[in-house]
C-alpha cells in the first residue's frame, strides 16, 4: 500500500538552472529599461573608437615606411591641423543639436533654419515638439509636462510690408485629431525687433507672446521661456 502511494506522487519540477535564471532576470531588467547595454549595443561604438585611435597611427607608420621622415612629419602636421579644426567643429555641432546657439550662429539662419533651432531649443527645455508647416511657412506645436501648449510661428525680418502685420484673433491651432484648444499659447519669434504697434497689439488679452532678437539670443544660450518671463 505504501509503495502504491509513493508511485502515485507527482514528481517535483526540476529547478531552473542558474543560466536560465540569469537570462530571465536580464530579460526582466531590459523590459523595465534598467539593464545596461549588451555587446551588440557597444560593439559598433567600440570598433569605431578603435579605428579612430589606431587609424592615424597606422597611416603615419605607413607614410614613414614608404616615404621616410619627411612624409611622417607632413602627415603629423596635417593630422594636427585636422584635429584643431575638427574637434571644435564637432563640439559646435553637438552643442547646436542640444539646443544651444551663439548669436553669430543665429544671425546666419534662414526661416527654416530658425525653425529647426527653435525646435531643438524647445526639446532642450523639455517640450514635446511637432512641426506643422502652414502654407509652406515653418510652424511648431509644442507641449510640456505641465500640459501647456505652444503655437510657434516665425516673423521674417525682411519679409516685406505684409510680414509686419500681426495675425488677427486668439490662437486657434487644432491638435491633430482633436478639437480647438483655448489653452494654446501663441508665440511669434523674430530675429529682429517689433514695432510699437505690434507690441501694443500683442499686449492685449489673448494676444501673442513676442520673442525678439535679443530675447531669442538669451533663449538660445540656455535661458528658458519661463525665465524670460514670456509664458507668465
Amino acid at each position: 500500500m505504501t509503495e502504491q502511494r509513493q508511485d502515485n506522487r507527482t514528481p517535483s519540477p526540476t529547478p531552473p538552472s542558474r543560466r536560465s535564471q540569469r537570462r530571465q532576470t536580464v530579460a526582466e531588467l531590459r523590459s523595465q529599461g534598467r539593464a545596461g547595454p549588451g555587446l551588440r549595443d557597444i560593439l559598433p561604438g567600440f570598433l569605431g573608437m578603435v579605428l579612430v585611435t589606431a587609424g592615424p597611427v597606422v597611416g603615419l607608420a605607413w607614410l614613414y615606411r614608404a616615404y621616410g621622415v619627411g612624409a611622417l612629419l607632413l602627415g603629423a602636421l596635417l593630422l594636427a591641423a585636422a584635429t584643431l579644426i575638427g574637434v571644435p567643429w564637432r563640439r559646435a555641432v553637438v552643442r547646436r543639436r542640444g539646443g544651444r546657439y551663439t548669436p553669430a550662429e543665429l544671425a546666419v539662419l534662414d526661416d527654416h533654419g530658425l525653425a529647426v533651432a527653435a525646435e531643438r531649443i524647445l526639446r532642450r527645455d523639455g517640450w514635446h515638439v511637432l512641426p506643422m508647416p502652414d502654407d509652406g511657412r515653418p510652424r511648431l506645436y509644442a507641449r510640456d509636462r505641465r500640459d501647456r501648449r505652444l503655437d510657434v510661428s516665425f516673423r521674417p525680418v525682411d519679409g516685406g510690408p505684409g510680414a509686419a502685420e500681426p495675425p488677427g484673433g486668439p490662437a486657434t491651432l487644432r491638435e491633430p485629431g482633436g478639437p480647438a484648444d483655448d489653452r494654446v499659447i501663441r508665440v511669434v519669434i523674430s530675429m529682429g525687433a517689433y514695432s510699437p504697434a505690434e507690441i501694443e497689439w500683442a499686449s492685449r488679452p489673448g494676444g501673442d507672446h513676442l520673442v525678439d532678437g535679443r530675447q531669442l539670443q538669451q533663449w538660445a544660450s540656455g535661458t528658458s521661456l519661463d525665465a524670460l518671463g514670456l509664458l507668465n
